[in-house]
């Protein structure tokens, strides 16, 4: 047993990764990595030539039936469902800027609702060839298929993506100076200067999941935007211990706050031309475990 926890740890930020994109979820994609991690340990090593491979291959495939059940229980949530966020500054939920290399800006929060609308297959080949690079052999073995079945696949989910990504084309001095002035205006409750942050239309998205107070729709236009969140800055101003940071979520600048009760909401912000075109709120608590503690910095 003693030789076979260094290897998989060898590979533990890459499964993470892996399962992280395939499920949109921190929780489920910790559960995954750990099921594969008691199915390692219960292998026959004599088997496994690649042990990398093995574990893609093995995270994978338990990733894709954890995705088939999460999708039926999202068809009866409450409001908009939005994918968990995670904190990629080191000290800050992640350990070490190792990981962030792994995760990287593919796993931004807009990038993964996009991938929401793939199909599992198609998902599962995006992430593994466009996201970490594999070879077409590695992919078609993981998901038991053919390679010019996974090359179909690739090339589906490829022009499923560039249809529907969002075109954000702020750099990320640009994109960090837009968020700043944007979290000054949170903070202050400036209505105007929230105003002057936002395009004029800008659409908000936020995801409470019937556990608080959230829009249960898409909210379209700056000035609805604007008002909404100066409502709910006043609304946080008065709970314990808030804390409001410019923060790292999900690879690229974003908003996140904390309470003396613990994480209370993260934002992602799509930016382009100098304004917020998207942003994207998650107030469920349960989807908040990826913010750590608090106390990291973009």
């Amino acid at each position: 047993m003693t030789d076979l926890l260094p290897v998989f740890d060898a590979h533990r930020r890459l499964l993470f990764g892996v399962a992280y994109q395939m499920l949109g979820s921190v929780a489920d994609a910790e559960d995954a990595v750990q099921e594969a991690w008691l199915r390692w340990s219960a292998a026959d090593r004599d088997d496994v030539a690649d042990p990398r491979a093995w574990l893609v291959r093995t995270t994978t495939r338990l990733a894709l039936d954890r995705l088939t059940s999460a999708r039926a229980r999202r068809e009866s949530y409450v409001g908009p469902w939005l994918p968990e966020p995670l904190l990629t500054t080191a000290g800050a939920g992640v350990p070490d800027p190792a990981e962030e290399a792994v995760l990287g800006e593919q796993v931004s929060l807009a990038l993964l609702v996009v991938l929401e609308s793939l199909s599992p297959a198609e998902r599962a080949v995006f992430v593994l060839r466009e996201v970490f690079g594999l070879p077409a052999s590695e992919v078609a073995r993981a998901l038991g298929r053919s390679e010019a079945a996974v090359r179909q696949l690739g090339h589906r989910a490829r022009e499923h993506v560039a249809a529907r990504r969002p075109r954000f084309d702020a750099d990320r001095q640009a994109h960090r100076e837009v968020t700043e002035r944007f979290l000054a205006a949170c903070v202050g409750g400036d209505l105007d200067a929230l105003l002057a942050a936002l395009a004029p239309g800008a659409v908000l998205v936020t995801d409470g999941g019937g556990r608080t107070k959230a829009a249960l729709r898409p909210i379209t236009g700056a000035d609805k935007v604007a008002r909404f969140l100066a409502a709910v800055g006043s609304e946080g101003a008065s709970l314990p211990g808030l804390r409001l940071e410019l923060a790292e979520v999900n690879g690229v600048p974003g908003v996140a706050a904390w309470t003396d009760a613990g994480p209370f909401v993260a934002m992602s912000l799509g930016v382009a031309d100098g304004l917020v075109h998207q942003v994207l709120v998650v107030l469920n608590p349960d989807k908040l475990s990826g913010l750590g503690t608090g106390g990291g910095s973009a």
